[in-house]
């Protein structure tokens, strides 16, 4: 199994938060790729890579950035061995690829043709979540057939729903759709969707259908990955795993609350995720 971390975005939300901040505190954040974040003892991305070197199941970590930060990411990834780094070669907001482009560059770039994890590279998750878990579910939906993928699901308030990707389920936790920033009205499902997928070997063609079928829409449509999930689910299984919630760095109160989290709260440092 390979594993793909997303990290191409610029950030633009969060470090307009840094910038307007007159406090001072977070000058040290301004220019700082959201993944390479200190949160605790170490950068964001560096749990994952604790995390997927310690799990053992994942030989190879390939990180998606772009030209703004890839020396910085490069210089991070020096200190590990099973990290590999690419630039999508885009330098600002306006030109990005999108993710799902993103992890296109990778499949071909480093020839993947294994099952992959993708992750958000801005995204943790709660203690209950783990790696092994994870194996474990997709084992079993791989055991019922071969192109089954699988997702994450966790529980959001009816006031959430407009901020997410929301999941409908059958009784045997297989997706039967992904409705994009519903109404609570629109659903009755509170099922979360966050950016970390298990995509199988035989679902990465579609990759490139989908692209190649989105080639002339906006960015909008193929920018979030959650979009290929949506066309995922009618062409093939996607089933879930259940989690209690996650961190999502997206402006500074939320960095902060992820950060203090880490430093205060984490129980286990050395277990985390695995």
């Amino acid at each position: 199994m390979k594993a793909v971390i997303l990290a191409a975005g610029y950030g633009t939300r969060l470090q307009r938060d840094v910038i307007a901040d007159s406090s001072g505190k977070f000058a040290h954040l301004v220019g700082v790729a959201k993944p390479l974040l200190p949160v605790g003892r170490c950068p964001l991305i560096s749990h994952w890579v604790h995390a997927l070197t310690a799990y053992g199941s994942v030989d190879g970590v390939y990180v998606v950035t772009n030209t703004l930060y890839h020396a910085a990411f490069e210089e991070w990834a020096a200190h590990f061995t099973n990290v590999r780094v690419l630039s999508d070669q885009t330098t600002s907001n306006d030109e990005r690829l999108g993710a799902v482009a993103c992890l296109q560059l990778a499949v071909k770039h480093f020839k993947i043709d294994d099952h992959v994890l993708v992750i958000g590279g801005d995204t943790l998750f709660k203690e209950d979540f783990s790696l092994s878990k994870v194996k474990e579910r997709f084992s079993e939906v791989q055991a019922k057939c071969e192109d089954s993928c699988l997702v994450l699901s966790y529980q959001c308030k009816d006031e959430e729903t407009q901020k997410y990707g929301i999941l409908e389920v059958d009784d045997d936790l297989r997706v039967l759709c992904m409705k994009e920033k519903p109404l609570p009205s629109e659903t009755k499902s509170r099922r979360a969707c966050p950016c970390f997928y298990v995509f199988s070997k035989k679902s990465l063609p579609l990759v490139d259908t989908f692209l190649e079928e989105k080639k002339d829409t906006p960015i909008e449509e193929k920018d979030a990955p959650g979009n290929f999930v949506s066309w995922l689910i009618p062409r093939k299984p996607v089933y879930i795993h259940e989690i209690s919630g996650r961190f999502d760095v997206g402006n500074l109160p939320s960095y902060i609350e992820c950060d203090l989290y880490f430093r205060e709260k984490l129980q286990d440092v050395k277990s985390y995720m695995v």
